[in-house]
């Protein structure tokens, strides 16, 4: 029964706290209580619960059935009737109900009308409309309020009253009803009449909600409720209000812990989407049912159309195609993959598909004015026109990307946030030269980072290494902030010339990747740590002995202890300490045990179960069928999948690999349907895995985050499958299949105890004594 009363875990909060304080309601049914408690009462009552008292009436203490409320108490039938003299006969009395002109009345004078309503009210419209069809308006107050006469009767009264209600004055409206009649009347294409504009905004929409006198739309009433958050200071329309009744905007009501529970599929503290055996589920994991496509056939996590009611299926709901019917390029609603239909084409309702006023395309228009699409490029044109009027031709394929993004709403709120329109504004103007320096300038973020990312997509601005660019900023950073000019001349040397300087050689022109970027880091503030700790004792690289780095190693706050010896190490080969010697670790081998069931187990989960992405089925199969690090397999290509003569092979190294027939599907499925998760600036990429900046591809840290979520434990599963290959292959073959350096694969082959050596003299020697 609580369950039943309260409902929503806010209204159980509620309950919960107005029991916790007076808890005798319970035995005295008495108020000031709020209605939850009072519906609790009567539904236990009902269901037997004989030791709980039923709500009692406030005045005369009548034990109640049904009660009515008045603020917080509860009155009965008798109690709760307001009293007033009657307008007709001066009595005071209970009111009845109120005439034409608002006067309370009881029940004894009631104001009687003996006209009939649709002739009163055809005579107000024919004055405006001569040619107005009585049926039709007849029709039109009957679904105004259907099964009110006596509302109907004051709506008449009203319009009789002041008939400039139907011709634009109806923001003065007393009756909520009027407002639905003159809708009803202008789908009915009654001439004269005008559909009323919100007094404020001077918007053509719904407005039914009072407002001094007035009825205005719902932005209106919000911008009229405007109060500050008292926790995060922001001024918009309150959510909710605390204890203390302060007012609580929708963000914080949203970060409210008490309106949070974890989610049992991500683990972390959400809003509740849906509740099942297992536990609450947050909006993000929440499971979508498994059906059959109707468009593209395929299985997968589907939803209902609104317009054919079929399951449709992520990839098809967010593809944009050319219409069969039409030819025009617009979201898929109906048809196949091969003949896909647009939306107009699919429900060609008039009052569903209305043509935009710019560009005349039937689209569905909430609101007067041009349409999503049109609005966006009359946005963009605002943000990057110079002093001429114009666009910069090396700011228009940018202005062509974002105007033909397949989501306009998106693309509208992303120009919306921050620093994005100000930003883009300042290029387009020439204020801020368009330069990855210029970019440079402002403060770090991923708003400034993604906007550099949609620059380098459309082509505005050439490529860089922006993980070596951070890289060396976070080195100059690093090496300013030591305290010693000594200290700022060795970590620069050591930085510059060893760190960065390796990383080029190895990156070999490429971008390096995050893994690479962190290693540098952690060798760069490990050198730090060991020399600030040599400063606050007075010493350097130069006077420091063997006792001292020993102190050091075994003292209570060292850090990164492993990282500093690559740092002594190179001190000491370049002559900048002497006698000194810190231990290294050499690779023996895997650390922990190989669980081969396990890894197979999960790699048959990840063939079969059709319910998983098949982007992470794939990339889950190459790391524990081909020891790909995340890394690697992120900046895997499209040209890296190849397919001649019905096989399908990968390109992991220098040699090409078959691909089984169950990843050889997933290959090529993932190369025909993959899809960037980046909305704007989205250009024909080449990655296997795009990633969520245009033109870029998923980074290694998400690519691994998505295998964890699969249960997938990357080093474990990474050091079992190359153990097992390393069993099988030998270390020169290992290396050109894998892509691994050639020294690793033979380490891994002597830690798997597969020296293949011995196996090459033994076949040598069987060739020579079969030759003799």
């Amino acid at each position: 029964m609580v369950t039943a009363v309260a409902g929503r875990r806010a209204k159980s909060r509620r309950l919960a706290e107005a029991l916790a304080m007076r808890p005798a309601v319970l035995t005295d049914g008495r108020s000031p209580a709020p209605r939850a408690i009072g519906d609790l009462l009567t539904g236990l009552r009902r269901v037997g619960a004989s030791a709980i008292s039923p709500p009692v009436c406030a005045e005369c203490g009548k034990k109640l059935r049904t009660f009515q409320r008045q603020g917080q108490d509860w009155y009965c039938s008798v109690c709760g009737q307001e009293t007033t003299e009657c307008t007709a006969c001066g009595n005071v009395r209970r009111i009845g109900f109120r005439d034409r002109k608002g006067l309370p009345r009881c029940k004894m004078c009631p104001d009687n009308d003996n006209r009939d309503p649709v002739t009163v009210v055809h005579e107000v419209i024919t004055a405006i409309a001569p040619d107005a069809d009585r049926d039709v308006i007849a029709e039109a107050l009957r679904r105004t309020a259907p099964q009110r006469p006596t509302y109907r009767q004051r709506v008449v009264w009203a319009l009789e009253e002041n008939p400039c209600l139907l011709t634009g004055e109806g923001y003065l409206a007393p009756h909520r009803a009027i407002l639905r009649f003159i809708d009803l009347l202008h789908e009915a294409g009654v001439a004269g009449i005008v559909r009323p504009a919100c007094p404020r905004c001077h918007r053509v929409v719904r407005i039914d909600k009072p407002l001094e006198g007035q009825r205005v739309c719902r932005n209106c009433i919000a911008k009229s409720r405007i109060e500050e958050c008292v926790r995060c200071g922001a001024r918009r329309e309150p959510a909710t209000r605390d204890a203390q009744g302060r007012p609580l905007c929708p963000n914080c009501l949203i970060r409210e812990p008490a309106n949070r529970e974890t989610c049992t599929v991500c683990g972390e503290s959400r809003m509740v989407s849906c509740r099942t055996a297992e536990g609450p589920i947050c909006p993000n994991c929440r499971p979508l049912p498994i059906l059959l496509c109707s468009i593209c056939g395929r299985t997968g996590p589907c939803t209902l159309s609104k317009l054919t009611g079929l399951p449709r299926c992520g990839g098809c709901d967010r593809r944009p195609a050319h219409c069969t019917v039409c030819g025009r390029l617009r979201g898929i609603h109906s048809g196949t993959a091969d003949a896909p239909v647009c939306g107009p084409c699919t429900t060609p309702d008039a009052g569903l598909w209305r043509p935009c006023p710019t560009c005349g395309q039937a689209e569905r228009l909430h609101a007067p004015g041009p349409c999503p699409r049109c609005t966006l490029k009359q946005r963009l044109h605002e943000i990057l026109a110079d002093d001429t009027g114009s666009v910069s031709p090396k700011l228009r394929p940018l202005h062509d990307d974002l105007a033909s993004t397949e989501r306009a709403g998106t693309a509208m709120s992303w120009l919306s946030k921050g620093i994005v329109a100000t930003v883009l504004s300042d290029l387009g103007s020439g204020r801020r030269p368009l330069s990855h320096e210029a970019l440079d300038e402002l403060p770090e973020g991923k708003v400034v980072e993604h906007i550099r990312s949609v620059l380098v997509a459309t082509g505005a601005l050439p490529k860089r290494d922006e993980q070596m660019v951070r890289l060396e900023r976070h080195v100059k950073d690093l090496v300013a902030s030591h305290a010693t000019v000594e200290g700022r001349k060795i970590l620069h040397r050591y930085a510059t010339w060893h760190l960065l300087r390796r990383l080029r050689r190895r990156s070999r022109g490429k971008e390096i990747t995050h893994y690479q970027l962190q290693v540098a880091r952690q060798h760069l503030r490990a050198a730090v740590y060991l020399l600030n700790w040599l400063a606050g004792r007075n010493l350097t690289l130069a006077t420091c002995r063997q006792t001292d780095l020993e102190r050091w190693m075994t003292s209570d706050d060292v850090r990164l202890r492993l990282e500093a010896g690559h740092f002594v190490r190179w001190a000491l080969s370049q002559k900048i300490a002497r006698d000194l010697s810190i231990p290294a670790v050499r690779w023996n081998g895997p650390s922990q045990a190989m669980d081969v069931e396990a890894r197979w187990d999960t790699a048959r989960r990840l063939l079969d179960d059709d319910t998983l992405k098949s982007e992470d089925r794939l990339a889950g199969l190459l790391l524990l069928l081909y020891a790909q690090w995340p890394a690697a397999i992120s900046r895997l290509t499209v040209d890296h999948i190849e397919e001649t003569d019905g096989v399908v092979r990968i390109r992991l190294g220098a040699v090409p690999v078959d691909l089984p027939a169950p990843v050889a599907e997933l290959a090529l499925q993932q190369v025909e349907f993959r899809r960037s998760h980046a909305v704007l600036g989205r250009t024909d990429s080449p990655w296997l895995f795009p990633g969520g900046q245009p033109g870029r591809p998923i980074s290694a840290w998400a690519m691994g985050e998505r295998l964890r979520k699969l249960g997938i434990r990357l080093a474990e599963s990474r050091s079992t499958a190359l153990f097992q290959l390393a069993t099988e292959l030998p270390a020169a073959v290992l290396a050109r299949t894998l892509g691994i350096d050639i020294t690793v694969a033979v380490k891994w082959q002597r830690a798997a105890a597969g020296d293949w050596g011995a196996y090459a003299a033994e076949v040598s020697r069987r060739t020579t004594a079969e030759q003799t």
